[in-house]
């Protein structure tokens, strides 16, 4: 457990860097150009190489990154998306964050989502509870239900994402007969903050990448949320989705998704 709380505190070093720098370069525009309209900007790409010296070098644990990739080993691996919701930060939406998790065995065991322009930050270690900006936060079965808000991450298909566009709008409409109030932000980490906030009761993610889920993941569950893949198996680093949530809302969503997909 202590050298967790020390690769903890080293992962919250790291973020304090790249906040500055994220904070710094808000608006950059595109600099390199990905397949199917995506993008990444040029501080996406300095923040995740920042990322990368300094977790290799304080720890010795190596970087899987969205941009510049990697090896994820089986023992450890650091997964690291430099600004999650680039589109977001290009435009000067504040629903951007930088997402840092520690990985072994194909489960986070250590995350922090840092989002900046709501100076929000949210730790983990596995077994603990979900911190915000240093404050224990109550589990999510406690915190009452106002409004049965749920993340649906983005409309458009990732690639390998086995529910089409069409039925991501199926998907919206039925929430919204069950009672439900989707909400799209345009990031994975921080609808699976909110979660883990007891702001969104439940999220889903549509994206089969580690670096959009692990280190949200890791928050929902720490925070007592059921976390599952959108087929409502348990979740690990390859599963084609994610449905985090309150365990009645979970329920639900999983229910729907399950009828229109």
């Amino acid at each position: 457990m202590d050298e967790m709380r020390e690769y903890l505190r080293l992962a919250e070093e790291a973020a304090d860097e790249a906040r500055k720098m994220f904070v710094d370069g808000l608006g950059s525009l595109p600099a390199l150009h990905k397949k199917d309209g995506d993008f990444a900007t040029e501080m996406d790409l300095k923040i995740e190489a920042m990322l990368r010296e300094q977790l290799a070098l304080t720890t010795g644990i190596p970087v899987l990154g969205e941009e510049e990739g990697g090896v994820l080993r089986t023992d450890a691996s650091w997964v690291v998306d430099p600004i999650d919701g680039t589109a977001n930060y290009a435009s000067g939406n504040p629903n951007c964050a930088v997402l840092i998790s520690l990985v072994v065995d194909k489960q986070p065991v250590l995350a922090v989502t840092d989002i900046p322009l709501m100076n929000m930050r949210l730790t983990a270690n596995r077994g603990s509870g979900v911190f915000h900006n240093g404050d224990l936060l109550p589990p999510v079965t406690s915190i009452a239900n106002v409004s049965n808000q749920v993340g649906v991450g983005a409309v458009g298909a990732d690639e390998g994402s086995r529910i089409p566009p069409d039925s991501r709008l199926r998907l919206i409409k039925a929430l919204e007969y069950a009672n439900m109030r989707p909400r799209i932000s345009g990031s994975v980490g921080i609808d699976l903050a909110f979660v883990a906030q007891g702001v969104y009761k439940a999220a889903v993610s549509f994206s089969p990448h580690p670096w959009d889920n692990a280190a949200g993941v890791l928050l929902a569950r720490c925070a007592g949320a059921v976390v599952t893949d959108v087929e409502g198996n348990e979740w690990e680093l390859g599963s084609l989705g994610v449905i985090a949530g309150s365990p009645d809302i979970h329920e639900s969503v999983l229910r729907t998704i399950k009828r229109i997909a």
